[in-house]
Formats: C-alpha cells, sequence, structure tokens
C-alpha cells in the first residue's frame, strides 16, 4: 500500500512536550514541510528562545540554537551574516517576540535582515502560567487580569503584522491561523513562500499564527478554537498586510 501521509523529515520523531490541543506541534510540521520541499534541511538554523517553544531542538532535524528571552532575532541576524547562504528562522511567542524582545523584532525588521520569524500569538504568556502578553485582547482574564484587560491601564494589544508592515525592510508580513483544514493549508504556503523569501534575498519576513491556548484559556482544545474564531479573528484579521512580491506585480 502507498504511503499518502508521513512524517517530514526536518520533524524529529519524538513525543511531544506541548500541551493536549496546542497548535504548536502543527506550526512544527508546516515548518519542517516547507524546508523538506526546499530541500535545505541542510544549511538550516532555527533560533529558540524564551517560552513554549523554549525545547523546539527537540523536534526540528536542523541545527537548532537556544537564544535568551527575546533575543531571537538578534541571534539570527548575527547566524545570517556570518552564514548568508544559510535559512534562518525564530519561532517565538507573543511574550518573548512583541514584550522582551520588542526592540530586536523592530529594529531588524526595519533593517531589512534577510532572516524569517514565525510568530505564534495567543494572546497570552503560555509557558509561565498565563500572564496577561502585549498581545491580549480588551477584557480577556489572564492570571495577571483577573477582571479583564483594562486598556486604560495596560494599553492596547499590539498588531504585529501592521506594525511591521510599515517598516522598509519587510519584504513578507502575513497573519494566518491553523482553526480549520483551509487555513492550516494557507499558513503552509505563506511559511513556504517566508523562506523562499529569504533564500532569495529579499529581506525581512514573518509569519504570525493566531493561535489557542487551551491549558492557559481555561478551555476544551475544542471551545479553545471557537474562542479563537470568536474573539481573537476579529481583533487580528487573516491577511497579507505586505509582501513586496505582490507590490511589484501590480
Amino acid at each position: 500500500m502507498a504511503v499518502q501521509f508521513h512524517r517530514p523529515h526536518a520533524l524529529i520523531d519524538t513525543p511531544t512536550h506541548y500541551c493536549p490541543g496546542c497548535p504548536h506541534g502543527i506550526v512544527h510540521r508546516l515548518v519542517a514541510e516547507s524546508i523538506d520541499e526546499l530541500g535545505v534541511e541542510g544549511k538550516t538554523v532555527g533560533i529558540a528562545p524564551v517560552g513554549c517553544s523554549v525545547t523546539a531542538y527537540n523536534y526540528f532535524n536542523c541545527d537548532m540554537i537556544q537564544a535568551p528571552h527575546g533575543r531571537a532575532p538578534a541571534v539570527a541576524t548575527g547566524v545570517k551574516r556570518a552564514l548568508p547562504d544559510s535559512l534562518v528562522f525564530s519561532y517565538q511567542g507573543d511574550g518573548d517576540l512583541i514584550a522582551i524582545g520588542t526592540a530586536e523584532a523592530v529594529h531588524s525588521a526595519t533593517r531589512g535582515e534577510n532572516i524569517t520569524i514565525i510568530f505564534i500569538n495567543n494572546a497570552i504568556y503560555g509557558m509561565t502560567g498565563g500572564q496577561m502578553a502585549p498581545t491580549s485582547l480588551p477584557g480577556q482574564v489572564t492570571q495577571t487580569t483577573p477582571y479583564g484587560r483594562d486598556v486604560h491601564y495596560s494599553g492596547y494589544p499590539i498588531r504585529v503584522c501592521e506594525l511591521l508592515s510599515t517598516l522598509d525592510g519587510v519584504a513578507l508580513a502575513q497573519r494566518v491561523t491553523i482553526d480549520t483544514v483551509p487555513h492550516v493549508r494557507e499558513a503552509k504556503k505563506a511559511i513556504k513562500k517566508a523562506f523562499e523569501y529569504q533564500l532569495a534575498g529579499k529581506g525581512f519576513t514573518i509569519v504570525e499564527v493566531v493561535s489557542s491556548c487551551p491549558t492557559n484559556w481555561g478551555l476544551s482544545p475544542v471551545d479553545a478554537l471557537q474562542w479563537l474564531r470568536d474573539n481573537m479573528l476579529p481583533y487580528y484579521p487573516l491577511g497579507v498586510y505586505k509582501d513586496i512580491g505582490e507590490e511589484a506585480a501590480k
């Protein structure tokens, strides 16, 4: 019988430490499939910072580097400049990327560093127990906002793709999600395109994946995906926010 579905070679065959229903496994697979299809496993370097993805080096069958909290874009920049022919990606959550790592993300983007960021936006700090993140929604209950996020006190959530798309060094900024099969396929296309742009030397690329966190949201995996649809997607609309390839074709 012919094999119709198999594990990507760039994804290590090992049990996952992620919580039940966590979408990280889906996104890991999409990254690994893209690496396989592009034939670049041997020259790929992934950056795993602090957060739920802190042990991503256990899952990707490529060179991996551990970065301090928020510093993955800086580490990725150093690797890419030292090894310009490599494919370099960071895999970051919202607390890592846009809280402690805001400066690294923004300045690597505005410099047009030829790296790719896979950004997981689940509107909460996952690894450390469910505190408010820069992407937590107005009124969202977290461990540090038991009465809901008060925008007059904590400010408004940061829309990362909209922010970075204003910078000249950005080649691709796209927001996707993984709640349905069609959306998973769209996410895969975005990740692969980001890698292709990097390999072509077009500049900084970021794919934001709107995700769920069933454990810290206090919901079942199925209910968490519905909460994502009802609450996150209206605030974080899916779409392409910048694509220099599409702009050039107009």
